[in-house]
């Protein structure tokens, strides 16, 4: 089978990197993946290959070292396009220490971009967040909504690397840019051999109900109940990660096929739907018939309250759109869990 192209993704051994890498093969593309496994496993690059029959190239290091970086643009000089996924990813993390989030998320930015620049690799599709929006005005929340001030460094980061790719295009640089906004991955393959697998405590909600759903952890702490909500928990747009695999392989394609309509373009993506931690708890143990031991605690420096996407330009401009539902969402996270801890 002819390649349609090689693409690199970075982090590509994690949560999200992982499965976009699975959906680029499927459509025909040779994947290169760089990571440092500072939150991933070796073992996921098997994983991919038992699900798609073919092993993504694999360099380990990381991407803070400028020269090894170099050198790999310099021998895989034909690709087509980056996918970006790595960074430190925890929001109360980088409220507890800032200066790892700045260098890590930001440098590593520019670096790639150089090299870009230098190795004429044209199309760039960036793993944002919706993070970017703070507590927005108004629900749901359109990509013209102001960005404000972050609630967090994490967040803050992915306001700077949107600045920093945009400013890059604008001077010029020979570079399409896409920033994909996205609201909260949660699930996993319907193979049930890859999914979300946070090194220590998990920072996330659904590893952190998987886990203790399967004894690994002794409580689910739900950290508030008093926020101005229907429930009075933390409201999110919870998006199956398949879902949101396949909407960077819609966003590649449309900087490789030149159908964007500007250089640079960001699009949220999310289901436009908000649930509740509460209501996730409620569709977990109603997928899965197990009743999760959980209890309220005080709030979470660096939270917002609640966000939900409008997702109307991605569906429109895209042609994309979201479609499991949160059943599927929890049910499938849970069947990685157990398949995962089984072996």
């Amino acid at each position: 089978m002819n390649s349609k192209g090689k693409i690199l993704v970075t982090g590509g051994t994690g949560f999200i990197g992982s499965h976009t890498t699975v959906e680029l093969i499927q459509q025909g593309y040779e994947v290169v993946i760089i990571d440092n496994l500072s939150n991933s496993e070796e073992f996921v690059i098997d994983r991919i290959e038992q699900i798609t029959g073919i092993r993504p190239k694999f360099y380990e290091f990381d991407l803070l070292d400028f020269n090894k970086l170099d050198s790999f643009f310099k021998e895989n000089s034909n690709l087509v396009g980056v996918i970006h996924f790595a960074a430190a990813k925890a929001v109360g993390e980088s409220v507890q220490i800032p200066l790892h989030y700045y260098r890590n998320n930001l440098v590593t930015m520019v670096n790639l971009l150089e090299l870009m620049i230098k190795y004429k690799v044209t199309n760039f599709v960036f793993s944002s967040s919706c993070t970017v929006y703070g507590q927005p005005d108004e629900l749901p929340v359109t990509e013209n909504a102001p960005v404000k001030p972050a609630e967090s460094p994490y967040g803050y980061t992915k306001q700077v690397n949107e600045n920093i790719l945009k400013d890059t295009i604008h001077s010029g640089a020979d570079i399409k840019g896409i920033a994909l906004r996205y609201f909260n991955p949660i699930g996993a393959h319907h193979s049930g051999l890859i999914g979300e697998l946070p090194r220590g405590v998990p920072s996330n909600l659904m590893p952190f109900i998987t886990q203790t759903a399967n004894g690994l952890r002794e409580q689910l702490s739900v950290f508030g109940d008093d926020y101005t909500t229907p429930d009075g928990s933390c409201i999110r747009d919870y998006i199956h990660v398949v879902d949101l695999a396949k909407a960077h392989i819609v966003a590649i394609e449309r900087l490789i096929y030149a159908k964007n309509k500007n250089n640079y373009e960001m699009f949220n993506i999310g289901t436009g739907n908000g649930f509740s931690v509460f209501e996730v708890i409620k569709s977990f143990e109603k997928s899965t018939g197990k009743k999760l031991n959980y209890k309220v605690v005080a709030r979470r420096a660096g939270d917002i309250e609640q966000i939900w996407a409008d997702t109307t330009i991605a569906n429109q401009e895209l042609g994309w759109k979201a479609e499991k539902t949160l059943d599927e969402m929890t049910l499938s996270a849970w069947q990685w869990e157990q398949k995962y801890r089984a072996k």
